[in-house]
C-alpha cells in the first residue's frame, strides 16, 4: 500500500494530498499557520508531500537524504514539463 501510495504522489500529487488531508492525521502540528499547506497545494503539491515526509520519516531533521529529496521535489513541482503533462490531459 505504501509504494501505491508512493506512485500515486507522484503521478497525481494533490489527490494524495486531499486524500490524506480527509482520511489520516498526516498534516496535523506540522504547520502553525493554514496559509502553507494550501499555497503548498496550489503551487507546489509534490514538494509539500516531501516536507511533511520528512517530518514524519525523519522527525524533522535536514540531513543529506531530505535535503536530496525536497531538491527532486521542487525539480518536479517547476519542471516546464509539469505544465505540458496537464496541457495534453483530456
Amino acid at each position: 500500500m505504501p509504494c501505491l501510495m508512493v506512485l500515486l504522489a507522484l503521478c497525481v500529487p494533490r489527490v494524495v494530498i486531499v486524500l490524506l488531508w480527509l482520511f489520516t492525521h498526516w498534516f496535523s502540528g506540522i504547520f502553525h499557520i493554514a496559509l502553507w499547506p494550501v499555497l503548498g497545494f496550489i503551487f507546489l503539491p509534490t514538494t509539500l508531500l516531501w516536507y511533511t515526509a520528512v517530518h514524519h520519516w525523519f522527525h524533522g531533521q535536514w540531513t543529506l537524504i531530505p535535503i536530496i529529496g525536497i531538491v527532486i521535489a521542487l525539480l518536479i513541482d517547476l519542471s516546464p514539463a509539469s505544465g505540458r503533462r496537464r496541457a495534453y490531459v483530456r
